[in-house]
């Protein structure tokens, strides 16, 4: 054996075994040193995300850094902690890396990132840093480990965003609370720093932690928010001309927060007047009457969502919609929990088959479900309007004096002004839809100042 292969299979970063004797249970994870602090240190505390640490930041060196972000943006430190111990030495303190441990992953996998967060953990302690332990759990099968190698008494981290309501997302307080009541059995915390917002129903010495103000989006101590942040997140358009270069990806929120709860988020709700008819009794049929005047027939299935629609309009593009024509609606993807339109929808040309309730399920009175919808349809941000081309819907919307409308065909998305084939534009992505020249302005400028007519998501 050669002097390399042996020092690599006994080197303590492969073997992980240097806090073998301090571990708890059969599990052997490493217990993170409880580490003191006074109630100044608490006083306006706010947190700093690791990605943004610097060995040498003297403008945010009073703040504490955490670990709520995706995976893959802190993976090296359990790999090579070495690398940053001097990167994370100027500040306050730091959370132990919240690896995650959401509630539909391998419980081997949830146990194998409770061992990480607390190896890492101890191993910044060894090297002089004061670390906080984060605290998350799955169902009740990971309490069996989740808490373990966290002294009683310590002060311990915890985060509400990922299972709190946002967006179409209802929170996940039940949940929650489970393990959380559980931790404050088992921890006895002296202190509890909370991430977010808490639950009322939280107990203990709370530390509230404002998201905002720490979140990436605030560059100075003063709390005023980037010059690009409006860019970044997508609630402006980009400037024209401009050197700024957006990369995007497939994420459910504009916030980099992960951790606990559920990957998909909680359980969708209506966010939006529109939204509500995709709810109902099973076997029912709402209809709802557009601001515009459409109308909209929607089917409930058996487990209370809608399985598919019926729109009396041509959406403005008679050479590719009937009046009417028929969508269905399926909730898995590309957004898990989410109504989305499949693609393409249904055209008739001769006979009008009934909209039929349901099979098996009770009928209902179409009357007795009709409400006028007076929602304001504008697009918030560009985020909002990709939300809504992934998802299938369509828009009609005015710029200027010209009225446009977009819709899906089996792999396209289509634009044009209304009722005028010859200005048609296929794409193949939201991007190339935000490309359309509306005269001398593209969409991608102005799409939240547009007024939009419909939209059926």
């Amino acid at each position: 054996m050669t002097l390399e292969n042996y020092n690599y299979r006994t080197d303590p970063l492969f073997l992980r075994n240097q806090f073998d004797e301090k571990g708890e249970s059969k599990y052997k994870i490493p217990n993170i040193p409880k580490a003191e602090f006074t109630d100044n240190d608490f006083e306006g505390l706010l947190l700093l995300g690791f990605d943004r640490a610097k060995a040498d930041d003297t403008k945010y060196n009073d703040r504490i850094i955490h670990f709520f972000l995706y995976d893959y943006k802190f993976e090296n430190i359990w790999k090579n902690p070495n690398k940053y111990i001097e990167k994370l030495k100027p500040y306050k303190a730091v959370l132990s890396p919240d690896f995650s441990m959401y509630r539909e992953m391998n419980p081997t996998i949830q146990l194998y990132n409770t061992f990480r967060n607390r190896f890492c953990g101890a191993y910044l302690a060894d090297k002089g840093i004061k670390v906080i332990p984060t605290v998350s759990w799955g169902d009740e099968n990971t309490f069996d480990f989740c808490f373990l190698g966290v002294p009683k008494g310590s002060t311990v981290a915890v985060s509400t965003y990922m299972v709190s309501e946002h967006g179409n997302h209802k929170d996940q307080k039940e949940f929650f609370l489970k393990g959380y009541n559980e931790m404050l059995r088992r921890i006895q915390p002296e202190k509890i720093i909370c991430y977010n917002t808490p639950f009322p129903e939280m107990k203990g010495n709370i530390v509230f932690v404002d998201y905002e103000l720490s979140s990436w989006k605030y560059q100075e101590k003063d709390y005023k928010p980037s010059k690009y942040v409006k860019y970044i997140t997508g609630e402006l358009p980009l400037p024209k001309d401009c050197d700024i270069i957006i990369k995007k990806g497939y994420v459910t929120s504009d916030y980099e927060e992960k951790g606990m709860g559920s990957a998909y988020g909680g359980e969708w709700q209506p966010k939006k007047e529109e939204d509500k008819r995709f709810l109902g009794e099973p076997g029912e049929i709402k209809t709802t009457i557009m601001k515009n005047g459409e109308r909209y027939d929607t089917k409930i299935g058996p487990d209370g969502r809608a399985i598919a629609e019926r729109h009396y309009s041509d959406h403005n593009k008679s050479h590719i919609h009937t009046t009417p024509h028929d969508h269905t609606i399926n909730w898995e993807h590309p957004k898990f929990g989410f109504p989305n339109f499949e693609k393409p929808h249904t055209n008739y040309y001769g006979n009008i088959p009934e909209f039929k309730n349901y099979k098996g399920e009770q009928h209902m009175n179409n009357k007795n479900n009709m409400y006028i919808n007076n929602s304001d349809y504008n697009f918030e941000s560009i985020s909002d309007f990709e939300d809504c081309m992934i998802r299938g819907g369509e828009v009609l919307f005015k710029w200027e004096d010209k009225t446009y409308s977009i819709t899906h065909t089996a792999k396209e998305i289509s634009i044009a002004e209304s009722y005028k084939q010859e200005t048609e534009k296929l794409y193949l992505t939201v991007d190339e839809v935000l490309s359309f020249m509306l005269g001398d302005t593209s969409l991608r400028d102005v799409i939240t100042q547009v007024e939009v007519i419909c939209r059926t998501i």
